[in-house]
Formats: structure tokens, sequence, C-alpha cells
């Protein structure tokens, strides 16, 4: 498996088609917007499409495809089942398997959604001179699921999921100002410090990502996360649903 950078959204998604890339995408094809993945059986999907449209601080979307479909117009020449580096597949709710492909298991009735990711945003940071450790440390920003609630629809009903990014007490409120300008990558924080106060107890163990400790003169600030529609799905005990792996989205031919 290759541990090249890629500067190219088409490169970075034949790489995972061929099995050379399997890594997180977080370092990789700066300037371009990454998706969070989301497949459903169509007679679901109505009441996701809902969910999305009542919670779009946490469920962005950039399209909804056909069902069926598995080439999207924001990434030209991408097949959905093959382009990510690694997808999940939940039945009734359960984690059964990761993989690093799902035409095996394509159906003409799946619909896919995809969601927008934080990464565009986390550029603008950096570039504002906001310094963010998980990038320098090569982690995974750490996600966890707090007790605020989701607008349910139909089915569909759970808490938000959030990232959690350790930011100087200084550069809070740049942080406020350069997120914001990203809606379309969840936008300002939903919350900055004391994470009880959203039914996070122990920011050393996340739930999806890697740890990062917060450091003296930083706090926590936490963003809506497009890890939560993969939370809800699997609490709505779906027979089927196939996500991507936390952390291993598709790169998009957007700009972020």
């Amino acid at each position: 498996m290759s541990c090249a950078t890629f500067d190219q959204p088409a490169a970075l998604r034949m790489a995972c088609r061929t099995g050379e890339f399997r890594d997180t995408t977080m370092h990789q094809v700066t300037g371009y917007q990454q998706a969070n993945l989301v497949v459903l059986p169509h007679v679901h999907a109505p009441d996701f499409l809902l969910f999305c449209r009542r919670n779009p601080k946490a469920c962005p979307l950039i399209e909804v495809m056909a069902p069926g479909a598995r080439t999207p117009a924001c990434a030209a020449g991408a097949d959905i089942a093959t382009d990510l580096p690694g997808y999940r597949i939940y039945r009734d709710g359960a984690l059964a398997a990761e993989t690093h492909e799902i035409a095996s298991l394509w159906r003409d009735d799946f619909v896919v959604f995809l969601i927008a990711g934080s990464f565009s945003f986390e550029w603008a940071l950096i570039d504002a001179g906001i310094p963010l450790r998980h990038i320098s440390e090569r982690r995974t920003v750490p996600m966890y699921r707090t007790s605020m609630p989701c607008v349910p629809a139909g089915g569909f009903r759970g808490e938000v999921v959030v990232s959690m990014r350790p930011i100087r007490s200084r550069d809070i409120v740049p942080a406020i100002e350069v997120s914001s300008r990203f809606p379309m990558s969840h936008g300002a924080p939903l919350h900055v410090g004391n994470p009880a106060c959203i039914g996070i107890h122990d920011l050393r163990k996340p739930d999806y990502g890697d740890p990062i400790d917060v450091l003296e003169d930083e706090l926590p600030v936490f963003w809506a996360c497009g890890i939560t529609p993969q939370w809800v799905v699997q609490q709505s005990r779906l027979p089927l649903c196939i996500t991507h792996v936390p952390g291993k989205m598709l790169v998009t031919d957007l700009k972020g």
C-alpha cells in the first residue's frame, strides 16, 4: 500500500480503486471537498433525505444520487463502490464488516447520499495561522457521540456526533470566524469548553478517530460532524446500510 501524497482527486480515487491507497484521506488533496458516504435501500431514502434537511448543520448534503447510480456528479469518472479507502457494512444496526469495495454487494435500489465533511475548513484554519495538532501529528480527528438530539424524521433519530479540535485560547474567536465561512463543512462550532455539557465524559476515549490531548492554554472546540448520519442510521436498525470508514472519505472534484 502506497504512502504517497496525492494532489489531484481523480488520482487518489484511482489509487483507492486499485488498492494502492487504503489510508485516511485527511492529509490528502488539499483544497478539495471530501464527502461522507451513506448508502441505503431506496425505500428508506425519502425519510433519510428529510432527516438531512432537518439537520443541515450535521448533514450538509453535497449530492443525492439516483437509485442504482454509482458515478456522482461531484466526482467525474468516480465509482462510489470502489473509490473510497474503506467501507463499513451494517446489518440490523450492527457492524457486520469493513471492506475495501462494495461493488460485489451493489443493488439497483441503492441510493447514495454524499454529505460534506469538515476537512475543508481545517485547511482554512491552518492558512489563518491556527495550528491543528491532529494534522501535524497525522492522526484522525477525534469524534464523540453527544447528548444533543437531532431533529427526527421517520425512523431516523439519534444524537449529534461532534469532532473536537484543541484550539489555543487566543485563537478561539478567529477559529469561529473562519469556520463560519464554510457552512457546507459544518460551519461554526456547536460548543466550546466543558465537554460534559454536551454529554462527553472522557476526551481520551473518542467514539471514532484518535485521542488528542488538550494542552495548557487550549480549549476543546466541538464542531458538528458528518459521522452523525452514520450513527443515526446505525441506531435505526436498518436491515442493510453502507457507510465509509470514519476518516476514509470520497474526495470530490469540488473546491473546498
